[in-house]
């Protein structure tokens, strides 16, 4: 009897939480400061995984128990929180918010320069602030310090690729980085990234060509937007926003270097010296807020070398035989002809006790030898003087940028336009022709040469738009037109076959890439 009593307390018990806990289903609609309603708000319970979004005419409907809190959340406004109590239906207004007022440079993720409140993370980076401090000059290594999710490095014995740094979002490749300048898509460069570099075989944007000085912000979206932007944005998008400040002069010289002790050759360890200078200024147009801003930077940055002493073969006896030849006047084209006289004389010279009677293919098997610590002696060299350069190129380049924006009525109506134009030139080596290689012509070259690769990248850029409204429509049209050339000479260099004809400084061609888009874009919120 007893047992009876306790099942039927606890069904009776059972039934009252279960009534107390009993859902609300709470109603509103969500509008901004203007009336206006915002479809797509977010509106989750506070603590748990339940959520909901507002209908086109800002309305929703979720069910929420007594005193939970509901948070709604929308791009570009502030988040609001509210309490629900014993009502069923509540509006709510949404404040238009900034996101970002500080930069701060971290080891860690800041979340005070992280939008949050965004569907996706998006990191918005005042330039500025991070060009006053004299971090890094370069836009790449600018956003390699402070972007989580972004990644550039200088590269080496990568052809072309030594003098743009590839850049990515979430380790994909450079071809899939979106990057907007003012919202309007920058064209890519001209070289496809080869030699086992980051995104061999793609083509990224040249983002170096853009002065640091001329943008205010750049907007990192750090998530997949390929429904939007195109499969060239599956790693992300990065929106570079220009300045348009006016009656403000910006002067910024930067200059720094490599100490590194004994990490290389020379003296004291310092290499790799990098010098900028920009400026920023800006006028205004009218009285209706138009402006213009002009940017222009130069930069210089000297290469450095971290390769450990070459240890492998670097000279052999006919090198010797070479030296001897060449101490007595004779013309070292002329030797190992069909005459072999001469190889013998300087070879017995040198102390080798050739055969006079021996062939060609004789004396090639004896004198190829290695001969390389008496060698390296005998003419006051050290291993290190035939090291490659593995570290970084040298470049030095100027960059103009210009922003423009003219109101033409007091209806939003405006006429905007930015351009740019780059010239790099930038120097880096290839592998070492040693002189015991036969790719390498001694007559020449009688220690052997270190080929240079010499990029000349030229860019160039223009966008023109108009944007206003008419009647409930937000209309926009632009053109936005863009090329980059890559011209390559190789320098301290050989044809072997060519003989003493040869030239030392090769025209290797090049080729250029241009792209031309034009937008019309009609919205309106209903």
């Amino acid at each position: 009897m007893n047992q009876k009593k306790h099942f039927i307390l606890a069904i009776f018990s059972l039934f009252t939480v279960a009534f107390y806990a009993q859902s609300i289903q709470v109603t509103g609609k969500v509008s901004d400061t203007d009336n206006q309603p915002l479809p797509g708000v977010t509106v989750t319970i506070e603590g748990t995984s339940k959520g909901t979004t507002t209908d086109f005419n800002g309305n929703y409907t979720i069910k929420a128990e007594k005193n939970e809190t509901l948070i709604f959340s929308f791009v570009g406004f502030n988040e609001k929180k509210l309490k629900i109590d014993s009502a069923k239906s509540y509006d709510v207004v949404l404040i238009s918010g900034v996101v970002l007022n500080e930069v701060l440079v971290i080891g860690s993720r800041n979340p005070n320069r992280t939008a949050v409140d965004t569907a996706v993370p998006v990191d918005v980076i005042d330039v500025s602030e991070l060009l006053s401090a004299g971090l890094q000059v370069n836009l790449n290594q600018i956003l390699n310090y402070v972007a989580p999710s972004f990644s550039s490095n200088t590269q080496t014995l990568a052809d072309g690729t030594d003098h743009i740094d590839p850049a990515t979002l979430r380790g994909l490749g450079p071809d899939q980085v979106l990057v907007l300048i003012n919202g309007k898509r920058r064209h890519n460069s001209s070289l496809v990234n080869v030699n086992g570099t980051a995104g061999r075989g793609s083509v990224g944007t040249d983002l170096n060509a853009i002065p640091a000085a001329s943008i205010e912000r750049i907007e990192v979206l750090r998530d997949g937007a390929a429904a939007q932007y195109g499969s060239d944005a599956i790693a992300g998008v990065i929106n570079i926003i220009l300045k348009r400040s006016t009656n403000e002069l910006n002067l910024n010289i930067t200059t720094g270097a490599n100490f590194t002790k004994n990490a290389n050759e020379q003296t004291g360890g310092v290499d790799g010296e990098t010098t900028n200078i920009s400026a920023n200024y800006g006028l205004g147009i009218g009285e209706k807020g138009g402006f213009i801003n002009f940017t222009g930077d130069f930069d210089v940055r000297k290469d450095f070398n971290r390769m450990k002493e070459w240890e492998g073969t670097i000279f052999n006896k006919y090198n010797t035989v070479e030296r001897f030849a060449k101490n007595a006047g004779y013309d070292l084209s002329k030797l190992l002809d069909n005459d072999l006289a001469d190889v013998i004389q300087y070879g017995n010279a040198a102390g080798f006790n050739l055969d006079p009677n021996a062939t060609k293919a004789e004396l090639r098997d004896i004198l190829k030898v290695d001969n390389t610590p008496a060698e390296l002696a005998a003419r006051g060299l050290e291993r290190s003087d035939f090291n490659m350069r593995i570290g970084q190129s040298a470049v030095r380049g100027g960059r103009f940028f210009a922003n423009l924006s003219l109101p033409l009525d007091d209806n939003g109506t405006e006429l905007y336009s930015f351009a740019g134009i780059s010239s790099r030139v930038g120097n880096s080596a290839g592998f070492y022709r040693l002189p015991n290689q036969s790719r390498t012509f001694t007559p020449i070259y009688f220690n052997g040469f270190l080929p240079e690769i010499i990029s000349n990248i030229k860019d160039k850029s223009f966008a023109v738009g108009i944007k206003g409204k008419v009647s409930d429509w937000e209309v926009g049209f632009s053109n936005t037109w863009g090329k980059n050339e890559f011209l390559y000479n190789v320098g301290n260099s050989g044809n072997t076959s060519l003989g003493n004809a040869s030239p030392t400084l090769f025209d290797a061609g090049g080729f250029s890439f241009s792209q031309n888009t034009t937008n019309l874009d009609i919205s309106q919120f209903f």
